[in-house]
């Protein structure tokens, strides 16, 4: 799959604030910081890119819809479900 970003890159350190319940009890689960936030900020990535492409697209989107709604999908003869 292709990634939204070089996973190769080098880490950085940052700062963050985070609930301190919440970070106590990932904490004493043993739960890693660092790697549950890269898993939510790529999850986080590709939702705004995806709604970003939708909306770049959109018109191209609606174009197809119609086409369809006019002529059918292409292929529809062939179908035998």
């Amino acid at each position: 799959m292709h990634r939204l970003f070089d996973e190769n890159a080098p880490k950085k350190a940052t700062n963050l604030s985070v609930n301190s319940d919440l970070l106590a009890k990932t904490r004493a689960l043993k739960i890693n910081l660092s790697a549950t936030l890269e898993r939510a900020l790529e999850h986080e990535l590709a939702d705004v890119e995806a709604k970003k492409w939708v909306s770049e697209n959109k018109a191209a989107i609606q174009a197809y819809n119609d086409f369809v709604e006019e002529n059918g999908c292409f292929g529809d003869e062939f179908r035998e479900f």
